[in-house]
Protein backbone atom coordinates (compact mmCIF):
# COMPACT_ATOMS: atom_id res chain seq x y z
CA UNK A 1 0.00 0.00 0.00
CA UNK A 2 1.22 3.56 -0.76
CA UNK A 3 1.07 6.15 1.97
CA UNK A 4 -1.84 7.14 3.14
CA UNK A 5 -3.80 4.32 2.09
CA UNK A 6 -5.91 2.61 4.50
CA UNK A 7 -6.80 -0.89 2.84
CA UNK A 8 -5.15 -3.21 -0.19
CA UNK A 9 -6.61 -2.99 -3.60
CA UNK A 10 -5.76 -6.61 -3.89
CA UNK A 11 -6.41 -8.78 -1.13
CA UNK A 12 -8.61 -6.95 1.26
CA UNK A 13 -6.34 -6.31 4.25
CA UNK A 14 -6.51 -3.14 6.09
CA UNK A 15 -3.93 -0.60 7.14
CA UNK A 16 -2.88 -1.34 10.93
CA UNK A 17 -5.10 0.75 13.04
CA UNK A 18 -7.88 1.15 10.30
CA UNK A 19 -9.95 -1.38 11.86
CA UNK A 20 -10.13 0.45 14.88
CA UNK A 21 -11.07 3.44 13.86
CA UNK A 22 -13.77 3.00 11.16
CA UNK A 23 -15.67 6.19 9.69
CA UNK A 24 -18.50 6.59 6.98
CA UNK A 25 -16.74 7.34 4.41
CA UNK A 26 -15.17 3.67 4.48
CA UNK A 27 -18.86 2.57 4.69
CA UNK A 28 -20.03 4.28 1.85
CA UNK A 29 -17.15 3.25 -0.28
CA UNK A 30 -17.31 -0.31 0.19
CA UNK A 31 -21.21 -0.16 -0.27
CA UNK A 32 -20.51 1.84 -3.31
CA UNK A 33 -18.68 -1.26 -4.49
CA UNK A 34 -20.96 -3.73 -3.81
CA UNK A 35 -23.69 -1.65 -5.42
CA UNK A 36 -21.24 -1.20 -8.87
CA UNK A 37 -20.44 -5.30 -8.88
CA UNK A 38 -24.21 -6.19 -7.84
CA UNK A 39 -25.99 -4.23 -10.96
CA UNK A 40 -22.41 -5.05 -13.18
CA UNK A 41 -23.21 -8.61 -12.52
CA UNK A 42 -27.10 -8.34 -12.92
CA UNK A 43 -26.58 -6.74 -16.40
CA UNK A 44 -24.27 -9.37 -17.02
CA UNK A 45 -27.16 -11.97 -16.17
CA UNK A 46 -29.88 -10.05 -18.33
CA UNK A 47 -27.73 -9.88 -21.14
CA UNK A 48 -27.13 -13.13 -20.90
CA UNK A 49 -30.73 -14.48 -21.07
CA UNK A 50 -31.23 -11.67 -23.86
CA UNK A 51 -29.19 -13.64 -26.48
CA UNK A 52 -31.77 -16.20 -26.24
CA UNK A 53 -35.25 -14.38 -26.68
CA UNK A 54 -37.09 -12.77 -29.73
CA UNK A 55 -37.42 -9.67 -27.37
CA UNK A 56 -34.05 -8.83 -27.08
CA UNK A 57 -33.67 -5.52 -28.35
CA UNK A 58 -36.29 -3.98 -25.90
CA UNK A 59 -35.39 -5.06 -22.71
CA UNK A 60 -31.20 -4.61 -23.44
CA UNK A 61 -32.52 -1.19 -24.57
CA UNK A 62 -34.80 -0.34 -21.15
CA UNK A 63 -32.49 -2.40 -18.47
CA UNK A 64 -28.80 -2.35 -19.49
CA UNK A 65 -29.04 1.72 -20.16
CA UNK A 66 -30.89 2.61 -17.32
CA UNK A 67 -28.11 1.45 -14.83
CA UNK A 68 -25.77 2.88 -16.95
CA UNK A 69 -26.97 6.62 -16.75
CA UNK A 70 -29.00 6.60 -13.59
CA UNK A 71 -26.45 4.11 -11.13
CA UNK A 72 -26.23 6.40 -8.22
CA UNK A 73 -30.07 6.10 -8.05
CA UNK A 74 -30.31 2.14 -9.10
CA UNK A 75 -33.80 1.59 -8.42
CA UNK A 76 -36.75 0.10 -10.49
CA UNK A 77 -39.19 2.90 -10.70
CA UNK A 78 -36.55 5.21 -12.09
CA UNK A 79 -35.98 3.19 -15.16
CA UNK A 80 -39.52 4.34 -17.03
CA UNK A 81 -39.33 8.09 -15.80
CA UNK A 82 -34.96 8.11 -16.69
CA UNK A 83 -33.84 10.42 -19.51
CA UNK A 84 -32.12 7.05 -21.07
CA UNK A 85 -35.16 5.29 -21.66
CA UNK A 86 -36.85 7.51 -24.53
CA UNK A 87 -35.55 5.17 -27.09
CA UNK A 88 -37.84 2.84 -24.57
CA UNK A 89 -40.71 4.98 -24.88
CA UNK A 90 -40.35 5.34 -28.75
CA UNK A 91 -40.55 1.47 -29.14
CA UNK A 92 -43.04 1.07 -26.81
CA UNK A 93 -45.62 3.66 -28.55
CA UNK A 94 -46.21 1.48 -31.54
CA UNK A 95 -47.38 -1.17 -28.84
CA UNK A 96 -50.09 0.81 -28.46
CA UNK A 97 -50.40 2.16 -31.68
CA UNK A 98 -53.82 1.26 -31.91
CA UNK A 99 -55.40 3.62 -29.81
CA UNK A 100 -53.70 6.89 -30.69
CA UNK A 101 -55.49 6.77 -34.42
CA UNK A 102 -58.30 7.36 -32.68
CA UNK A 103 -57.40 10.79 -31.68
CA UNK A 104 -57.14 12.24 -35.34
CA UNK A 105 -60.47 10.13 -36.43
CA UNK A 106 -62.30 11.85 -33.46
CA UNK A 107 -60.71 15.37 -34.49
CA UNK A 108 -61.83 15.31 -37.56
CA UNK A 109 -65.63 14.66 -36.98
CA UNK A 110 -65.91 18.31 -35.65
CA UNK A 111 -64.24 20.12 -38.34
CA UNK A 112 -66.49 18.20 -40.50
CA UNK A 113 -69.61 19.19 -38.51
CA UNK A 114 -68.01 22.99 -38.09
CA UNK A 115 -67.83 23.02 -42.10
CA UNK A 116 -71.57 21.74 -42.42
CA UNK A 117 -72.43 24.50 -39.75
CA UNK A 118 -70.75 27.28 -41.44
CA UNK A 119 -72.54 25.89 -44.71
CA UNK A 120 -75.76 26.25 -42.80
CA UNK A 121 -75.68 29.52 -41.03
CA UNK A 122 -75.07 31.35 -44.63
CA UNK A 123 -78.51 29.81 -46.06
CA UNK A 124 -80.26 30.83 -42.76
CA UNK A 125 -78.87 34.46 -43.03
CA UNK A 126 -79.70 34.88 -46.29
CA UNK A 127 -83.33 33.48 -45.60
CA UNK A 128 -83.31 36.13 -42.11
CA UNK A 129 -82.37 38.73 -44.71
CA UNK A 130 -85.12 37.99 -47.29
CA UNK A 131 -87.86 37.96 -44.62
CA UNK A 132 -86.63 41.49 -43.23
CA UNK A 133 -86.39 42.91 -46.70
CA UNK A 134 -90.25 42.09 -47.26
CA UNK A 135 -91.36 43.19 -44.04
CA UNK A 136 -89.30 46.31 -44.62
CA UNK A 137 -91.16 46.83 -47.91
CA UNK A 138 -94.59 46.23 -46.38
CA UNK A 139 -94.06 48.63 -43.30
CA UNK A 140 -93.90 52.13 -45.26
CA UNK A 141 -96.89 51.28 -47.39
CA UNK A 142 -98.68 50.65 -44.09
CA UNK A 143 -97.16 53.92 -42.21
CA UNK A 144 -98.53 55.94 -45.62
CA UNK A 145 -101.81 54.39 -45.00
CA UNK A 146 -101.79 55.50 -41.44
CA UNK A 147 -100.24 59.08 -41.76
CA UNK A 148 -102.55 60.28 -44.44
CA UNK A 149 -105.51 59.00 -41.53
CA UNK A 150 -104.02 60.60 -38.80
CA UNK A 151 -103.05 64.35 -40.25
CA UNK A 152 -106.13 65.94 -39.60
CA UNK A 153 -106.25 68.99 -41.19
CA UNK A 154 -104.99 72.40 -39.03
CA UNK A 155 -107.57 74.43 -37.75
CA UNK A 156 -107.38 77.77 -36.73
CA UNK A 157 -108.46 78.57 -33.10
CA UNK A 158 -111.52 80.56 -33.84
CA UNK A 159 -112.60 78.22 -37.47
CA UNK A 160 -115.40 76.44 -34.74
CA UNK A 161 -118.32 78.50 -34.44
CA UNK A 162 -122.10 77.61 -33.22
CA UNK A 163 -124.42 77.16 -36.51
CA UNK A 164 -127.84 78.25 -34.98
CA UNK A 165 -130.06 79.26 -38.38
CA UNK A 166 -133.12 79.56 -36.35
CA UNK A 167 -131.52 81.82 -33.27
CA UNK A 168 -132.03 79.97 -30.45
CA UNK A 169 -130.88 82.21 -27.18
CA UNK A 170 -127.06 82.19 -27.43
CA UNK A 171 -127.04 81.62 -23.79
CA UNK A 172 -128.00 78.17 -24.95
CA UNK A 173 -124.22 77.40 -26.43
CA UNK A 174 -121.08 76.54 -25.10
CA UNK A 175 -117.76 78.10 -26.24
CA UNK A 176 -117.19 75.99 -30.26
CA UNK A 177 -113.45 76.55 -29.23
CA UNK A 178 -113.47 74.11 -27.17
CA UNK A 179 -114.29 71.49 -29.89
CA UNK A 180 -111.47 72.07 -31.24
CA UNK A 181 -108.65 72.39 -29.17
CA UNK A 182 -107.07 68.76 -28.68
CA UNK A 183 -108.65 68.37 -25.08
CA UNK A 184 -111.43 65.61 -24.66
CA UNK A 185 -112.14 66.40 -21.56
CA UNK A 186 -113.70 70.05 -22.87
CA UNK A 187 -116.42 70.60 -24.91
CA UNK A 188 -118.78 72.83 -26.83
CA UNK A 189 -122.23 72.29 -25.72
CA UNK A 190 -125.79 72.45 -26.48
CA UNK A 191 -128.78 72.93 -24.74
CA UNK A 192 -131.85 70.82 -26.14
CA UNK A 193 -135.47 73.30 -26.42
CA UNK A 194 -137.78 71.78 -23.90
CA UNK A 195 -140.78 72.30 -26.60
CA UNK A 196 -138.71 70.29 -29.16
CA UNK A 197 -137.20 67.61 -27.18
CA UNK A 198 -135.67 65.47 -28.36
CA UNK A 199 -135.62 67.53 -31.84
CA UNK A 200 -132.64 69.88 -32.29
CA UNK A 201 -131.66 72.23 -35.46
CA UNK A 202 -128.60 73.54 -34.92
CA UNK A 203 -124.84 72.36 -34.96
CA UNK A 204 -121.53 72.93 -34.97
CA UNK A 205 -119.63 75.54 -38.05
CA UNK A 206 -115.95 74.94 -38.99
CA UNK A 207 -114.48 77.26 -41.31
CA UNK A 208 -111.42 75.50 -42.77
CA UNK A 209 -110.73 79.23 -44.50
CA UNK A 210 -109.39 77.40 -48.00
CA UNK A 211 -110.84 75.06 -49.84
CA UNK A 212 -109.85 71.39 -48.77
CA UNK A 213 -110.67 68.05 -49.83
CA UNK A 214 -112.10 66.32 -47.14
CA UNK A 215 -112.59 62.54 -46.30
CA UNK A 216 -113.33 61.99 -43.29
CA UNK A 217 -115.04 63.49 -39.83
CA UNK A 218 -114.17 62.61 -36.64
CA UNK A 219 -116.15 62.95 -33.56
CA UNK A 220 -115.73 62.44 -29.99
CA UNK A 221 -118.73 63.42 -27.56
CA UNK A 222 -119.79 62.08 -24.01
CA UNK A 223 -123.38 62.09 -25.20
CA UNK A 224 -123.57 59.69 -27.71
CA UNK A 225 -127.51 58.51 -28.73
CA UNK A 226 -127.26 62.05 -30.99
CA UNK A 227 -128.33 62.05 -34.75
CA UNK A 228 -126.21 63.99 -36.57
CA UNK A 229 -125.49 64.42 -40.53
CA UNK A 230 -122.24 66.59 -42.46
CA UNK A 231 -122.74 69.14 -44.50
CA UNK A 232 -120.19 71.39 -46.85
CA UNK A 233 -120.64 74.32 -48.56
CA UNK A 234 -118.60 77.33 -50.60
CA UNK A 235 -118.54 81.09 -50.69
CA UNK A 236 -117.24 83.75 -48.53
CA UNK A 237 -119.78 83.23 -45.41
CA UNK A 238 -121.93 80.02 -44.70
CA UNK A 239 -125.55 79.23 -45.86
CA UNK A 240 -127.82 80.72 -43.57
CA UNK A 241 -130.35 77.87 -43.28
CA UNK A 242 -129.55 74.38 -43.37
CA UNK A 243 -132.20 73.61 -45.81
CA UNK A 244 -130.59 76.26 -48.35
CA UNK A 245 -129.13 74.35 -52.08
CA UNK A 246 -125.62 75.66 -51.18
CA UNK A 247 -125.07 72.91 -48.68
CA UNK A 248 -123.66 69.80 -49.75
CA UNK A 249 -124.80 66.85 -48.28
CA UNK A 250 -121.43 64.60 -47.35
CA UNK A 251 -123.74 62.08 -44.63
CA UNK A 252 -126.72 60.59 -44.37
CA UNK A 253 -128.29 61.11 -41.06
CA UNK A 254 -126.77 59.02 -38.48
CA UNK A 255 -127.35 58.09 -34.27
CA UNK A 256 -123.86 58.17 -32.71
CA UNK A 257 -124.07 54.77 -30.66
CA UNK A 258 -120.41 55.09 -29.34
CA UNK A 259 -118.14 58.36 -28.13
CA UNK A 260 -115.87 58.14 -30.79
CA UNK A 261 -117.17 57.74 -33.93
CA UNK A 262 -115.29 58.35 -37.72
CA UNK A 263 -117.70 58.99 -40.44
CA UNK A 264 -116.49 58.60 -43.97
CA UNK A 265 -117.81 61.43 -46.26
CA UNK A 266 -119.15 61.25 -49.69
CA UNK A 267 -117.95 63.98 -52.15
CA UNK A 268 -114.72 63.52 -51.34
CA UNK A 269 -113.76 65.02 -55.04
CA UNK A 270 -114.71 67.76 -54.12
CA UNK A 271 -113.43 70.92 -52.31
CA UNK A 272 -115.30 72.73 -49.79
CA UNK A 273 -114.48 76.27 -47.39
CA UNK A 274 -117.08 74.97 -44.73
CA UNK A 275 -118.14 71.92 -42.89
CA UNK A 276 -121.25 71.52 -40.55
CA UNK A 277 -121.80 69.02 -38.24
CA UNK A 278 -125.53 69.19 -38.38
CA UNK A 279 -127.73 67.78 -34.69
CA UNK A 280 -131.10 66.71 -35.52
CA UNK A 281 -132.00 64.79 -32.51
CA UNK A 282 -131.05 64.75 -29.17
CA UNK A 283 -130.58 61.63 -27.24
CA UNK A 284 -133.10 59.34 -26.76
CA UNK A 285 -133.15 60.36 -22.95
CA UNK A 286 -133.69 63.74 -23.54
CA UNK A 287 -138.07 65.03 -23.09
CA UNK A 288 -139.50 68.10 -22.56
CA UNK A 289 -139.57 68.06 -18.93
CA UNK A 290 -135.72 66.90 -19.08
CA UNK A 291 -134.18 68.15 -21.99
CA UNK A 292 -130.55 68.14 -21.24
CA UNK A 293 -128.01 68.88 -23.51
CA UNK A 294 -125.39 67.55 -26.18
CA UNK A 295 -121.63 67.58 -26.04
CA UNK A 296 -118.93 67.62 -28.79
CA UNK A 297 -116.08 67.19 -27.00
CA UNK A 298 -113.68 67.28 -30.39
CA UNK A 299 -114.18 67.31 -34.13
CA UNK A 300 -111.48 66.38 -36.69
CA UNK A 301 -111.57 66.79 -40.23
CA UNK A 302 -108.74 64.52 -42.51
CA UNK A 303 -108.10 65.34 -46.26
CA UNK A 304 -109.76 62.73 -48.88
CA UNK A 305 -106.52 60.33 -49.95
Amino acid sequence: MVAGQDWCLQCGAGAPGSLGTPSWRSAATILGVVAVLVLGAAAAAFAALSKGSGQAPVVTKTVAQAPAATAPAGTAPGTPGALGTTPTAKATLPLGAVKPPKIPLTAVTPKASEKTTTTTTPAAETKTTSTTTTSTSTTPSEKTGEESQQAAIILDTDAASTYNPYAYPATGFGDPSLAIDGDTSTAWTAQVNPATAPKMAEGLLIDIKARERVGVLELITSTPGMTVQVYGANGHTAPSTITSPAWTPLSPPEVVKKKHLRIALRHSSKAFTFIALWISKAPESSTPEAPGHVDVNELELFPAS
